[in-house]
């Protein structure tokens, strides 16, 4: 299956399906020279791992993380990395209905037609958010990769449905709270709201969606090769590779069509010998290359479409209309576990930037 491949300089192969046997992922072109901690690299996998709260799925899965090759010794080589996590509490019974009747809100429908009956349908195959268990594995190594250029990365929630996190513009308040609450909001008072709002769905049978918003701290000016490999660009390539990302937006956004360009324009100044801007509207980032100033963009999630209510499909070999109750282990919001993967897919895209770019040699010292 094409298109499982992404970046440039440093590169992931992102492979396995939700109910195969693995779900795992190569790294090329990591630095040679990097200390790696498979602790530190469990515990971002643990942030996404299903079953945490009443809030997720109760899929049971331990996601031990397992190196398979590329690092020695605790260092990369500079060869190809391989991570790999075995599924282990699968259980495929309640997909076998959906071989002839495609789910409303998932690929069935799609995958069927484009690969001819031949893939995958246990739990979505490689179309489940399992997938982005490699992602996180890969964003680990990535993390450890920006910290060499003091870059760092924080997404949390700030909306679940019409609930919103009021306005925070403390960063330690960010990294301090964001990890209290099941939502990944740092908000406590609103990331209550989230919860009963999430639990009041699950009750319901029904689902809901949300917002993301993530923060890159200390990025250098000049990260982003444009035009097509800009740094919006190639965010917004990785962030839509998440299942149930459905829109992203940069700094205003799209608010900024309310906006006058006297104000909407990032005015600069600078201070001890560097250059700021007063306002940043750009979410940081200029002509598809980081300005210096913090990296800000926003993702909506949508509400997971597995649900228990009674939908809707079409009997793919009758070519009948029929109704489908979904049974099985579902997120009534996927937005928590989101969290840490948009996160990671964000350092991917740095890190293989930042190489590009010169700022991280291909051997650390």
């Amino acid at each position: 299956m094409p298109g499982n491949i992404l970046g440039e300089n440093f590169k992931i192969v992102s492979f396995g399906e939700s109910h195969g046997k693995c779900v795992g992922v190569i790294i090329e072109g990591c630095p040679a020279g990097l200390r790696v901690d498979l602790k530190k690299i469990q515990k971002e996998v643990d942030k996404r791992k299903p079953g945490q709260s009443v809030l997720t799925t109760q899929r049971k899965e331990k996601d031990k993380v397992e190196i398979l090759s590329g690092i020695f010794n605790g260092i990369t080589t500079g060869a190809p990395i391989c991570l790999i996590v075995f599924n282990k509490d699968v259980d495929s019974s309640k997909y076998e209905i959906i071989k002839e009747t495609p789910r409303p809100g998932h690929s069935d429908l799609t995958a069927f037609f484009k690969y001819k009956g031949f893939n995958d349908w246990r739990g979505g195959g490689r179309f489940s958010g399992r997938i982005t268990l490699s992602y996180v594995m890969a964003g680990a190594i990535a993390k450890e990769i920006l910290k060499k250029i003091k870059i760092e990365i924080l997404a949390y929630t700030i909306q679940i449905g019409r609930i919103k996190a009021g306005k925070i513009i403390n960063y330690k308040d960010i990294k301090a709270n964001k990890e209290k609450t099941l939502v990944k909001c740092p908000d406590l008072k609103s990331a209550k709201r989230m919860e009963n709002l999430i639990l009041r769905m699950k009750k319901q049978g029904d689902s809901v969606g949300g917002i993301i918003e993530c923060l890159v701290l200390n990025a250098p000016i000049g990260l982003g090769e444009p035009v097509f490999n800009s740094l919006e660009s190639e965010l917004s390539k990785a962030i839509f590779s998440i299942p149930a990302i459905k829109g992203i937006e940069f700094g205003a956004g799209f608010n900024a069509v309310k906006l006058k360009g006297s104000e909407n324009n990032d005015q600069f100044f600078s201070r001890n010998g560097k250059i700021f801007t007063k306002t940043n509207n750009s979410g940081g980032i200029l002509g598809g290359i980081s300005n210096g100033m913090p990296i800000v963009f926003r993702v909506a999630v949508k509400p997971t479409p597995s649900i228990a209510k009674s939908q809707k499909t079409i009997n793919l070999k009758t070519k009948k209309e029929t109704f489908l109750r979904i049974e099985g282990r579902h997120d009534p919001c996927i937005v928590p576990r989101a969290v840490p993967v948009v996160e990671s897919l964000s350092a991917i895209v740095l890190a293989d930037l930042a190489i590009s770019g010169g700022f991280i040699p291909r051997v650390l010292k």
